[in-house]
């Protein structure tokens, strides 16, 4: 069972449309789109449409979120055309995670 207790983050305003956010790739479950402050010069985020603070509100029992998740990582790194090397981050809690909203970094593009 997961936690989808209400969050009103910024990322919630990206996906209602409220804010604007590049759009790379979204399905029924996650939404992907540019970070504001680049680490790579391919820098995604993947976020999950439904509100999940963290990873760690995620049930461990809930193996399809977890490879849906995974997956959703390597199509958008195919689409983005840094298939071939890119880094994948998260972080969980605070104060590493500074959006309380579960989201992956997928950074690339490196020469």
């Amino acid at each position: 069972m997961s936690d989808t207790s209400s969050i009103d983050s910024i990322f919630t305003k990206i996906i209602k449309r409220e804010i604007p956010g590049k759009i790379q790739y979204e399905d029924d479950q996650f939404i992907v789109f540019n970070d504001i402050h680049p680490q790579a010069p391919v820098h995604v985020l993947i976020v999950s449409k439904e509100p999940h603070e963290s990873l760690e509100k995620i049930s461990t029992e809930d193996i399809h979120f977890h490879a849906e998740l995974l997956l959703v990582a390597r199509k958008v790194a195919k689409l983005l055309g840094i298939q071939k090397s890119y880094k994948l981050m998260m972080n969980v809690g605070a104060p590493a995670q500074e959006v309380m909203h579960l989201h992956l970094h997928l950074m690339g593009g490196w020469k």
